[in-house]
């Protein structure tokens, strides 16, 4: 078998007051996973629990707010691994304490599939 990519989104999500890494990072996949639909999986008889494998990469500004372990519980299926990088962005608020926190997301999908 052989581990091959076979889907990669990408979302974006934000938290436009309050500065929270970790909502916007949610929001991000959130609006990645809701532009696919696999169904590929089933047509090729794949259990998406065990033979899926999600690879999340997050990027925000500060990338150690990102809880990733709820990053890893928002995947409904298959084993999931999470990568926080520094990207995204800040837009400062009017106000020194607010802030607008803009992350993306990127999930790849990979499925062990025999070669050829």
């Amino acid at each position: 078998m052989n581990k091959r990519r076979v889907i990669l989104e990408m979302g974006a999500g934000n938290d436009l007051h309050g500065g929270d890494y970790t909502k916007a990072a949610l929001r991000a996949v959130d609006d990645a996973i809701h532009h696919s639909s696999l169904t590929m999986i089933r047509s090729l008889g794949l259990d998406p629990e065990k033979d899926m494998y999600v690879d999340v990469t997050i990027g925000v500004q500060e990338p150690d707010k990102v809880d990733k372990a709820a990053v890893q519980a928002a995947l409904p299926y298959g084993t999931v691994t999470v990568d926080v990088a520094k990207g995204g962005l800040n837009v400062p608020g009017d106000e020194i304490t607010d802030v607008a926190v803009i992350a993306s997301a990127a999930i790849a999908v990979h499925f062990d599939l025999p070669e050829g």
